[in-house]
């Protein structure tokens, strides 16, 4: 069962990644039961029968825009928001643009070319949870890992997890 970070712990993750083959249209797809994560194509195909589904996420590349969802987040309890590769930075933009601008609430997931270093900005970003691809980290080094997500005792610039600067959260003598 994989394993991902989620809100500072390592858990075991039981959802399944719908990827399509090469031509495979997502219209004639058999969904399978359980928690699942399926890609924004295949959420628009069958966005009446998705909605409501218990365990339900959208995965989007890096390519695509989650404008694509507004209108439709209440819908939907988790987005995984893919890194192709480790210098591809298009997914923190697109984190912070959910947690900010649509407002959403559920689950925001970085997948894909996932590194420790990252996560401390992925998590100012506005991802709750990090599920590196398989094999990349052992459990221990996961375990290790959370100790990144604790880098900087006090960020000085605004993010989504504190958009408050600094300057402005710590009293000064006139």
């Amino acid at each position: 069962m994989p394993k991902l970070i989620k809100n500072g712990r390592v858990i075991d993750d039981a959802a399944q990644f719908l990827v399509l083959d090469e031509g495979q249209g997502p219209e004639a797809l058999t969904l399978p039961d359980g928690p699942l994560f399926v890609p924004l194509a295949v959420w628009q195909a069958h966005r009446g029968a998705l909605s409501g589904r218990a365990g339900l996420g959208v995965w989007l590349d890096s390519n695509e825009n989650v404008e694509e969802l507004d209108g439709n987040l209440d819908s939907i309890s988790a987005i995984a928001l893919n890194f192709p590769k480790f210098t591809d930075g298009r997914a923190y933009s697109a984190a912070a643009l959910l947690r900010s601008r649509y407002g959403f609430k559920g689950e925001i997931r970085a997948i894909g070319e996932v590194l420790r270093d990252q996560f401390f900005f992925m998590q100012r970003c506005g991802f709750d949870a990090i599920q590196p691809k398989a094999g990349k980290y052992s459990d221990t080094q996961l375990e290790e890992a959370l100790t990144s997500l604790k880098d900087f005792s006090t960020p000085y610039q605004a993010a989504i997890d504190q958009p408050e600067p600094l300057f402005r959260r710590v009293p000064r003598a006139a």
